[in-house]
């Protein structure tokens, strides 16, 4: 696993398709799990969604299927932080199934700060200990190489970083 471990998950009965391998949305399931994940890592947990009534939305998903996923198989779901500016993350998620050395699949997530007041969302930038987390992060993940393909259209305008 090329990124930071963030994610483990079992493969429920109801995710699997008429071809016997987890179904296609089901991977956009547990990428948005991840995503969760993620969130709890950098401090944009229950805690301070509550507190302040911020979280981050998917505004972007782009996914590749590799391997088959089965019923049988738990998958780990790592994370490395592509790029990330004042309001986003661009994270790219890898997930394998454990036991097992290929990459099942790839995903990027443009993720947004915003608030959530009523039916209305308004981006805001993270604050100061989401920011340090989100750059420690980055860091840490900035000399993995990718184990799998990658988005060639997503990234944040103006960083100049491509994947």
């Amino acid at each position: 696993m090329a990124g930071i471990p963030v994610y483990h998950s079992a493969i429920l009965p109801e995710w699997i398709d008429y071809n016997g391998h987890v179904r296609d949305a089901y991977y956009g399931l547990i990428v948005s799990l991840a995503s969760d994940a993620l969130m709890d890592r950098v401090g944009v947990d229950s805690a301070y969604r509550t507190r302040t009534g911020c979280t981050l939305y998917a505004v972007e998903m782009h996914i590749h299927y590799l391997h088959e996923v089965r019923q049988t198989d738990t998958v780990d779901v790592s994370v490395r932080i592509v790029g990330a500016d004042a309001k986003r993350i661009h994270a790219a998620f890898e997930i394998q199934r454990s036991g097992h050395s290929a990459i099942a699949a790839t995903a990027e997530v443009m993720l947004l700060h915003v608030r959530q007041q009523g039916s209305r969302a308004t981006v805001l930038p993270f604050p100061p200990p989401v920011g340090a987390a989100l750059a420690q992060l980055r860091e840490a993940s900035a000399g993995l190489e990718a184990a799998g393909p990658g988005s060639r259209q997503m990234a944040l305008r103006g960083s100049g970083r491509v994947p």
